[in-house]
């Protein structure tokens, strides 16, 4: 059974207009193969990154093993396996109660929009420290990409998103769509 916003619960009448949601337009309404593009879509795009993502990880984490003598790079390199096979579990944990705790309180359309206007202007500077963050976190590259990869993997695989969510209680609190 679904809550009250939940897809779950059938629309009684289709609402003047349907607000648009970033990434998913006003497929969300009636999630239909549209939608489903739209969400295999994003994954593929997400595990393009990822790939990428894991590769640079490695790249830089193989430049500085070079750097330690053989008996240290052995250690180092069982601590990554370790580290790289809990750090998927630890990102999607993470992710999942993110999720949660965003289904508990849901954004409204414009509240979506004005966050994920927020997150784009802060992206750039965050980027541009952030390449120095990726040479410091070179050691601990493959844990950081594996970290990322359990966290976008439990991102992908919701079943309804919190701006979903937050569009359906705003429909049934707007009717008119105003």
């Amino acid at each position: 059974m679904g809550s009250q916003a939940s897809s779950d619960v059938p629309a009684s009448r289709t609402p003047a207009k349907i607000p648009a949601l970033p990434g998913l337009g006003t497929t969300w309404y009636e999630r239909g193969a549209r939608y489903w593009l739209r969400r295999v879509r994003t994954a593929v795009l997400l595990l393009i990154v990822m790939a990428f993502l894991c590769f640079a990880a490695i790249s830089l984490y193989r430049g500085f093993r070079t750097v330690l003598p053989p008996s240290a790079r052995t250690v180092w390199d069982w601590a990554q396996v370790i580290a790289s096979c809990g750090a998927p579990i630890w990102g999607w944990v993470v992710q999942r109660r993110s999720h949660h705790r965003d289904l508990q309180d849901p954004p409204a359309p414009d509240e979506f929009r004005s966050r994920k206007r927020d997150e784009t202007r802060r992206s750039t500077g965050l980027a541009l420290a952030g390449r120095v963050g990726v040479l410091i976190a070179a050691p601990v590259m493959p844990a950081l990409a594996a970290w990322g990869v359990g966290w976008c993997a439990a991102m992908l695989t919701v079943r309804e998103y919190p701006s979903e969510v937050g569009a359906r209680r705003w429909l049934r609190e707007h009717p008119s769509g105003t």
